[in-house]
């Protein structure tokens, strides 16, 4: 069975979107689906729902592979973070980790869950089969973001947290499933998120 897209997006569009869904919208959540139903056909819903409500949340609703800050280059995306660290509005970040390195890469954050650091980029790379070290701007790209969102949430390669220690036949905690990307910052209403996704997941 496939999942009932036209189900799906009417319940996201009028209780996520504000009543309207934007072709990159469709796109980029198609693309989640579309891989869910290719590598898991029979796996855990919550898993799906709570990658979409990271997505979502990490996007800023876009749903797509977007730069740290929503900037259209590095170049750009950098200015705005130096600003910010300038003027004290980063207060968690002791080290500028966006700046580029002597080869000139930056490791600002780039994809479906903004990835960052090179430390990160490194452990995503092994995970994924991807040199996202050679060329970190390929986590824009719309496969290899997902790829990255799916492998570093179903393995835990982001925080050593994984999707089964969230949700499982035992265990559903859609509050404590945020430790798999940020520890608990914005923890319940990404959790909110979920469960709005989860109620749109049904099968034709």
């Amino acid at each position: 069975m496939s999942i009932n897209r036209r189900f799906f997006f009417d319940n996201a569009r009028e209780r996520l979107f504000h009543g309207r869904l934007r072709a990159g919208q469709v796109e980029g959540m198609a693309a989640i689906l579309d891989r869910f139903e290719e590598t898991m056909p029979e796996g855990d819903d919550r898993w799906l729902a709570y990658m979409l409500a990271t997505a979502f949340h990490e996007t800023a609703e876009t749903m797509q592979p977007v730069r740290e800050t929503l900037a259209a280059s590095d170049a750009r995306a950098i200015a705005i973070l130096d600003d910010a660290f300038a003027r004290g509005r980063l207060k968690s970040v002791k080290t500028p980790y966006w700046r580029p390195d002597k080869d000139g890469r930056s490791w600002l954050g780039r994809g479906f869950v903004q990835l960052t650091h090179r430390r990160n980029y490194e452990a995503m790379s092994r995970a994924t089969g991807i040199d996202l070290v050679a060329a970190p701007e390929r986590a824009m790209e719309m496969a290899v973001a997902v790829t990255i969102l799916f492998r570093g949430m179903i393995d835990g390669s982001f925080t050593g947290r994984r999707l089964a220690d969230a949700f499982s036949p035992a265990k559903e905690d859609w509050t404590g499933a945020r430790r798999i990307i940020n520890g608990t910052d914005r923890a319940a209403l990404i959790a909110g998120y979920g469960r709005i996704f989860y109620a749109g997941i049904s099968y034709a």
